[in-house]
């Protein structure tokens, strides 16, 4: 029976590492959109500075982001 192969331990790593990234993951671009947002009410509302701290916050967001997606597409290419 082929279920004899099956390392339980090695699965289960698999499923929370890929459950706890996807979370990250999707937090991390809600913020982006979060913040972006924010920038943009608070530039219309006249509040020219916490429009810019939103507006860093997104950029900052958006690099993790990035940053994230992209390791995980480099792990994904380097396993054999």
């Amino acid at each position: 029976m082929v279920l004899g192969a099956i390392d339980a331990g090695l699965l289960a790593q698999v499923v929370w590492s890929s459950l706890l990234a996807g979370v990250i993951v999707t937090v991390l671009f809600s913020f982006v959109v979060l913040f972006s947002a924010r920038s943009g009410e608070a530039r219309r509302g006249g509040r020219g500075g916490a429009g810019v701290a939103y507006a860093a916050l997104a950029v900052v967001a958006m690099g993790l982001f990035t940053f994230l997606v992209g390791y995980g597409v480099q792990i994904l290419l380097t396993k054999s």
